[in-house]
């Protein structure tokens, strides 16, 4: 295997040589640097990948990620830091971005998911020329307090040679309640709209969401079977994610399960594409650490109009990746629809569907995106082929 870093931004699939690449990319994935347009950063954030920030081998930690094809991760100062380590895990997340910044790497897309507003001005302080840090995740976040980050934020950017992003995380009973949700996200919206050159996405967190109701979902279910948070993320989506110029990219919700246990259902993961592969015992074992409802739930995201997601496991990274490539019939669709002016429809390339011209328009745009930054599979390539490849199976 071969580690491919880019100065100043990642490539994804890094961990793949050029033989593997030709054999699975009819066109490969490009490069994306902190410099690139919003859209393709943005999507190339993928599986993003939180770490505490009290681990003792952060930076190493960090840099193995990356290496194994992580390409975006969260340095995280809040819910996994407790109370009386804040001061030491602010200190390390500090001495971590200067360290990188001393031997001029930047292989990750990384990011530092703050408490307060104090962490931010604290850590843009430290920065040093050459920094590889992002942006900031902004957890906990409502129009009458995530303003003043953002502006923060923006103050922290000043001087800089490129911006800083932000993230914010909506997760608060404000956003959740019925009776005060479409309000407070018009307003979320209108501060959002003040700093749209620095939003880079709107993160869910789904775990706060279902603890306001005492929900834990269990491994059997996607976040989408949780109805109360699927009205929530529905919501969200509506008012944030239009695609008429005036929506962010959303992402995911966390995936919480990467071990074996006691299934009360069946698997919902096809025999036939891993038979097809000659992968049966690969598909075991994605069962057995709860892949398959992951790869169902990536899926769901995907269908309601949500891009990438939040993980809390490596092994996650390359299911949310290989999900995320498009394949040759998407790529052809979505050429033959921005191909052509005006209105109407006509049969696909593959002679399964019809493309409207229209309505599809905003989906293609999307695709061709995301085809920059994931690439496009050849025609006999499929997930398991990209899973199989990224495991070592």
């Amino acid at each position: 295997m071969s580690e491919t870093t880019v100065t100043g931004g990642i490539t994804h699939f890094p961990q793949f040589d050029d033989a593997q690449r030709d054999r699975l990319f009819r066109r490969r994935p490009q490069p994306v640097t902190l410099d690139s347009p919003i859209a393709h950063l943005a999507m190339a954030l993928g599986a993003t990948l939180y770490v505490p920030a009290t681990r003792p081998d952060l930076a190493a930690v960090i840099r193995r990620r990356a290496a194994a094809g992580a390409t975006s991760m969260v340095i995280d100062l809040e819910d996994a830091v407790a109370d009386d380590d804040e001061a030491f895990a602010l200190a390390r997340t500090i001495d971590t971005i200067a360290a990188f910044a001393a031997d001029g790497w930047s292989g990750v897309l990384l990011f530092v998911r703050v408490r307060s507003i104090d962490h931010i001005e604290t850590i843009t302080a430290a920065l040093p020329p050459g920094h590889c840090l992002a942006g900031f995740v902004i957890p906990k976040f409502e129009a009458g307090t995530g303003a003043a980050a953002l502006d923060a934020v923006a103050v922290a950017s000043q001087g800089m040679d490129r911006p800083l992003y932000a993230m914010p995380v909506l997760e608060t009973a404000r956003v959740v309640a019925r009776e005060t949700r479409d309000d407070e996200l018009v307003a979320i919206r209108d501060v959002l709209n003040r700093h749209r050159e620095r939003v880079l996405a709107v993160r869910i967190g789904a775990t706060d969401i279902c603890g306001l109701f005492g929900i834990r979902r269990d491994r059997d279910v996607t976040v989408y079977d949780v109805r109360v948070a699927s009205d929530v993320i529905a919501t969200i989506v509506n008012m944030l994610g239009r695609s008429d110029g005036t929506g962010f990219v959303i992402t995911g919700p966390v995936w919480e399960y990467f071990a074996n246990h006691e299934r009360m259902f069946a698997p919902t993961l096809r025999h036939t594409p891993f038979r097809e592969n000659d992968a049966v015992y690969f598909r075991q074992h994605l069962v057995s650490r709860d892949m398959d409802g992951l790869l169902r739930e990536i899926a769901l995201d995907r269908a309601n109009g949500i891009t990438g997601k939040t993980v809390i496991h490596p092994v996650h990274v390359g299911a949310v990746h290989a999900l995320s490539c498009v394949s040759d019939e998407e790529y052809s669709d979505a050429l033959d629809v921005l191909d052509r002016n005006g209105g109407g429809a006509q049969a696909s390339s593959y002679g399964n569907k019809m493309n409207e011209l229209k309505p599809h328009r905003n989906w293609a745009l999307d695709v061709v995106d995301r085809a920059h930054v994931f690439g496009v599979t050849r025609p006999d390539v499929n997930f398991v082929d990209l899973l199989t490849e990224w495991s070592g199976e």
